[in-house]
């Protein structure tokens, strides 16, 4: 067998579907139980009229103005979104390490290539379902600014269809620039989670515990969001409204949000990173698959 074909074995390996099929059911599971604290932090990076900053109040003035249920709007296309997303993410990652590692040990600069060549595979297929998944939950919320026009879709398809013929097809792609810019939190989330993941287990060869996975997961996605939250600001803003509103607010308007964004996406990442590795290993030796060394 050639090299070539190896390589073509390693892209299209049941290893590569299995963490891809574990990263989709744990992201999902993980944002399904934060998802609240992400529709608060969508409320702050848009409305900027909003005078509300903290999570628990604007989830509370959420709840009040507009029912009980209105914190989980949009959570069916959010996770539809997600899950296609993180099962093209874990699958790119995953497949693209093994096909250059050949089975040796990686490093966090090997990591971050990677991940960024995986979050741009990611970001081209699925921006059109992240563009409609803000649309939907952001419809009917009660917003403080009145230049952000209230839309009317009766789900996913109807939406994707009312965007191309009004806005067109390039529509389906705004803020496809800041996401390109973005792969740089997923990949410097997984090389931070990575290399924290190989020193702890630096010399032997063992699963780490449900303790160590959710505190280096939430360690990885706290620095690579804080040093791209900016670009998530201007990403989401570009989803709803035009760009010229962004720079009105300045600086530290492009950081609006933080808290509840770091609350969110710390425990959702957390989380999400211990059912992963639960749901990988559990599925490998259950299926005596025995992991290759470029999957530690």
């Amino acid at each position: 067998m050639g090299s070539k074909d190896l390589k073509l074995l390693d892209v299209f390996s049941y290893e590569s579907l299995v963490h891809a099929v574990a990263g989709a059911m744990g992201s999902v599971t993980a944002m399904t139980v934060f998802f609240p604290l992400d529709t608060a932090r969508l409320r702050l990076q848009v409305d900027d009229k909003r005078k509300t900053k903290s999570s628990p109040a604007i989830l509370s003035e959420i709840i009040k103005e507009e029912g009980l249920l209105a914190p989980y709007r949009g959570w069916f296309p959010v996770i539809c979104s997600l899950c296609c997303s993180n099962f093209v993410y874990f699958y790119c990652f995953h497949s693209l390490k093994a096909t250059w590692l050949q089975g040796q040990r990686s490093t966090p600069g090997r990591d971050l290539i990677i991940g960024i060549a995986a979050g741009v595979v990611n970001v081209l297929v699925t921006t059109p379902l992240w563009v409609v998944n803000t649309r939907l939950k952001l419809q009917g919320a009660k917003f403080r600014n009145e230049d952000i026009q209230p839309t009317h879709y009766k789900g996913i398809t109807d939406a994707f269809v009312q965007i191309m013929q009004q806005e067109g097809v390039g529509a389906l792609w705004n803020g496809t620039f800041p996401s390109l810019l973005l792969v740089l939190n997923p990949a410097v989330q997984f090389m931070i989670y990575e290399g924290l993941k190989r020193q702890l287990m630096r010399g032997v060869h063992r699963e780490l515990s449900s303790v160590e996975v959710f505190l280096i997961g939430a360690i990885a996605k706290a620095i690579a969001t804080t040093i791209t939250y900016p670009l998530q600001t201007v990403q989401s803003v570009l989803r709803v409204r035009p760009a010229k509103y962004i720079w009105k607010w300045g600086v530290l308007g492009l950081f609006k949000g933080l808290e509840a964004k770091l609350l969110q996406t710390v425990l959702t990442a957390a989380l999400m990173f211990l059912l992963y590795e639960k749901i990988a290993n559990t599925t490998f030796r259950v299926m005596g698959v025995k992991r290759t060394m470029a999957s530690h």
